[in-house]
């Protein structure tokens, strides 16, 4: 009798150490140009707020979007612990915008990794049916650290399957409809042949959202599910682009977080955080309300990216 017990104690704790919690998230951080910083958009501030927001938030790994390289290189400055994988879109180097992928070198352990392209012709760069600009997608195979197996009375050792997963992100076309549509259909295909059946994340800009037709190309393929339909809390009182615009309200969700039908998803966050720039013409306030320590000044109030970034705290 105590041997059972033993054995189904053992099962119980076994089974706990399936369900392998970590946060993810998706993050067009909006490419550095001329225009955006004449604006006031200026990226050095920018990455500072986008770094710090992600190192407070801490997830495991995360999808990004475009990432000029002399950005990928500031954030990797910025950002705590995390390594990279991605290559740019316009050479398989380092032109044009990256789609990495992020994750944290102390809990992740990168198995295997690919970029394809979301075109004709996927294993070499080139535009994509009636797309406007050249699309990657940048995936990766990971497990966590630490997580290993024992077997038999040699106690030999191996990773556990159960603990690696699969991670997609990309960047689809913003103008091209057919690009979009056929993307959408080359991405799941593509999944199916890589992940081969184990846990999967798709993030990115896919540039439609939850009422477009080519949605519906993922959450029907019977291997995806979105994070958003599924989590059992949700913080989302904006959609996921504001153009720089923190006055501007959307129901319409484009930053996506796609995830395995069988991955449990606790909850899910567009997070609308800003920063504020001084007003050079502002003086000093003060409000009847609040102690009159305290003055107020009135700042410019700026989003960090055009789009906001969305955070999903999952079980596998």
């Amino acid at each position: 009798m105590r041997r059972f017990f033993l054995i189904l104690l053992l099962s119980v704790l076994c089974f706990s150490a399936t369900a392998q919690e970590m946060l993810v998230g998706t993050y067009n951080i909006r490419y550095k140009n001329w225009n955006d910083s004449v604006q006031g958009n200026v990226w050095a501030k920018r990455c500072q707020v986008i770094c710090d927001q992600v190192n407070f938030m801490d997830p495991v790994i995360f999808g990004t979007q475009e990432v000029l390289y002399n950005q990928l290189q500031d954030m990797l400055k910025a950002l705590d612990g995390y390594a990279y994988i991605g290559i740019g879109r316009d050479d398989g180097k380092r032109a044009g915008e990256h789609e990495a992928i992020f994750y944290k070198k102390d809990k992740l352990e990168l198995l295997d990794h690919g970029d394809f392209w979301l075109s004709e012709t996927p294993d070499k760069p080139g535009l994509g049916w009636d797309a406007a600009c050249i699309r990657i997608c940048t995936w990766g195979k990971f497990c966590f650290k630490g997580q290993e197996q024992r077997h038999g009375l040699f106690n030999r050792r191996k990773h556990d399957a159960q603990k690696e997963f699969y991670f997609f992100n990309l960047h689809m076309d913003h103008v091209g409809v057919v690009a979009r549509r056929e993307a959408a259909k080359l991405v799941v295909a593509k999944v199916k042949e890589i992940a081969q059946g184990a846990p999967v994340f798709i993030t990115g800009d896919f540039n439609v959202d939850q009422d477009n037709e080519i949605y519906t190309i993922f959450t029907k393929s019977g291997i995806l599910k979105d994070s958003y339909d599924a989590a059992r809390i949700r913080f989302a009182e904006n959609g996921t682009f504001n153009a720089f615009k923190t006055e501007y309200y959307t129901t319409s969700r484009i930053d996506h977080v796609f995830v395995s039908p069988g991955t449990s998803v606790e909850a899910y966050g567009v997070l609308t955080n800003s920063y504020w720039t001084p007003d050079e013409t502002d003086d000093a306030l003060k409000s009847s309300d609040a102690p009159q320590e305290i003055s107020f000044d009135t700042h410019v109030r700026r989003n960090p990216s055009d789009h906001y970034p969305v955070f999903v705290k999952i079980k596998l």
